[in-house]
């Protein structure tokens, strides 16, 4: 069906539709109920029958709207950074290390070596590969707790001045 110079439309038998314009092109997939979006400069955006929402831009990057309303971008570089209802962010980088924000204020980090967390009360515990675990308090204390969690060390460290 063509109905100006600018706009035409092809109806498939197996339900689908393809709608050309002359800054996109839109098409319907009726079996999955996912429209697909192209547009002249690359940029594709596909959306799904439960909500998802997908854009595909130029320069490689990835956004997911998902549809509890969690964002995340894909980056060419291989990061990902998430962003959740609650107010939480997560950053995954190239390397595989992982942070992880919190509303509360706190924050994780997660790599192969370790996993620290950094509570906004300033505690801070670390957790080995090996299984050693470190935790940090405000006031100078540090506890050091073996692979089976028994203390190997509990102490005040005076800090300098």
């Amino acid at each position: 069906e063509i109905y100006s110079e600018d706009y035409s439309v092809i109806r498939f038998t197996n339900g689908d539709i393809k709608e050309m314009m002359r800054d996109k092109t839109v098409y319907f997939y009726s079996s999955t109920q996912t429209t697909q979006t192209t547009y002249n400069d690359g940029m594709e955006v596909f959306k799904f029958g439960n909500g998802q929402v997908e854009t595909k831009y130029p320069d490689g990057t990835n956004e997911i709207v998902f549809p509890d309303n969690t964002i995340k971008y894909l980056y060419s570089n291989g990061e990902e950074v998430s962003f959740f209802p609650d107010g939480t962010k997560q950053k995954i980088n190239s390397n595989g290390s992982k942070i992880v924000e919190f509303s509360d204020g706190s924050k994780e980090i997660t790599t192969k070596e370790y996993r620290q967390r950094i509570q906004q009360d300033g505690v801070t515990k670390t957790i080995y590969s090996n299984g050693i675990q470190v935790t940090q308090y405000p006031n100078g204390r540090v506890r050091i707790k073996d692979e089976k969690g028994n203390v190997m060390r509990d102490r005040i460290i005076s800090k300098k001045k």
